[in-house]
């Protein structure tokens, strides 16, 4: 058995013979009634999954009913990719094989490698990758997506080569040349020695895993949204993922973390924390790091992403925005809190990534790496009872006009 396009398979890394076929989507009746507009689509149900279930109330997140803190802290992320993909825990040969195939495939051609050294290296980070990731359809394009070999060669290309793209371009845009993976280092291990060229310490490298775990998936946020979208024209993935990582670059999604940072140091010194939390709050400001439509209480990923932090900064040294980040939160609490806006994700994972000495601008592509994972989880579940996505809308534009020579308007 081969994957299509030329990958050769391993005997035991044939996932969809124990997996079988996606969970269809079920499809509802149109109404009679007349349609209500709902900004943001807020509460309107697009589609039926069995990937992510999140409770907001409860402050609970699940990948195919395992609670994520289970798994980053049992898990790995190739594991925890595979499991959202393929829908169960894999065997340990499963994912031994799987694991083979994923490092055999880290390397990028030359060809993409000298494309990027065309980009302006005042770029940012998640337009490059979405340029590199849509190249990928180029030198993959068959577009075989009733092919168990295809779906399954499409998977380990992705997760393999995203994170050798943004160590690459990180390195090209600081006139370097890229650094090749090293195939006895794990997946995060890994990703961290190509952007540094030193092995990273254990812990670091455990943590960075964990990080990708906590990130992986989230049901359908705006990004995964776009990815199914793009994926009901059945294009190629590679085009989903594109698609995924440019609606992930904006500030309202993946860039936050990064602007948490930029906003404690604006703060400086705790005793400016509870002034600037007020005016903010009088001016309406938007509180970087807090708030998210699905939870109610802190988002259960900013609870074990705060944990990790403090792990680092045992080891490694403590992080004086750390503290001023413990007392907004404490001081949000009381001001924020009875509405419902607490830490979410963003919050504390910059925190994570500057200790783990990640520039600032590869943050979002960081959550790139890891959300691959769930985007290509749902592109295989969008292909399992396919429809092309197309809303209506709710005309408000003039009525009927009629034409008006030039020499009259």
């Amino acid at each position: 058995m081969r994957y299509g396009t030329g990958m050769a398979a391993s005997p035991r890394f044939n996932p969809l013979l124990r997996a079988g076929k996606p969970q269809g989507m079920a499809s509802s009746a149109v109404g009679t009634a007349a349609p209500v507009f709902r900004p943001g689509l807020e509460g309107v149900p697009a589609t039926q999954s069995a990937i992510c279930d999140i409770d907001g109330l409860q402050g609970k997140l699940t990948y195919r009913g395992y609670e994520v803190g289970s798994l980053a802290t049992n898990s790995s992320f190739l594991e925890t990719a595979y499991l959202l993909i393929w829908g169960e825990l894999p065997t340990a040969a499963e994912l031994q094989a799987f694991e083979s195939e994923v490092q055999m495939h880290r390397r990028v051609s030359f060809r993409i490698r000298d494309m990027m050294k065309s980009f302006p290296s005042g770029g940012h980070p998640m337009d490059a990758l979405q340029a590199s990731a849509a190249s990928l359809g180029l030198f993959y394009s068959r577009r075989a997506l009733d092919s168990p070999d295809y779906i399954a060669a499409a998977v380990v290309r992705l997760i393999a080569k995203i994170p050798t793209m943004v160590a690459a371009f990180q390195l090209i845009r600081k006139g370097q040349d890229p650094i090749q993976p090293r195939d006895d280092l794990a997946y995060a291990a890994n990703f961290l020695y190509m952007l540094t060229e030193r092995e990273p310490d254990p812990l670091a490298a455990r943590i960075f895993d964990a990080c990708l775990i906590l990130h992986a998936e989230h049901s359908l946020n705006a990004s995964t949204f776009s990815a199914r979208v793009t994926a009901s024209t059945l294009t190629d993935p590679y085009a989903v993922v594109a698609s995924a990582v440019g609606t992930l670059a904006g500030p309202l999604h993946g860039g936050a973390n990064e602007d948490v940072l930029e906003m404690l140091e604006q703060i400086g010194t705790e005793d400016q924390v509870e002034p600037w939390l007020d005016r903010a709050i009088a001016q309406k400001q938007k509180i970087m790091g807090f708030g998210h439509r699905e939870y109610k209480v802190k988002d259960p990923r900013a609870v074990i992403l705060q944990k990790l932090a403090e792990e680092l900064f045992d080891q490694f040294g403590h992080d004086p925005l750390y503290d001023l980040a413990r007392k907004l939160e404490s001081v949000a609490a009381e001001r924020l809190g009875p509405k419902g806006i607490y830490p979410n994700v963003d919050f504390y994972s910059g925190l994570v990534y500057r200790k783990l000495g990640i520039p600032e601008d590869l943050f979002t592509p960081l959550f790139a790496i890891a959300r691959t994972a769930g985007w290509l989880a749902h592109w295989k579940e969008q292909l399992g009872a396919n429809r092309i996505y197309r809303p209506t809308q709710i005309y408000t534009g003039h009525a009927e006009r009629q034409w008006v020579p030039q020499g009259a308007r």
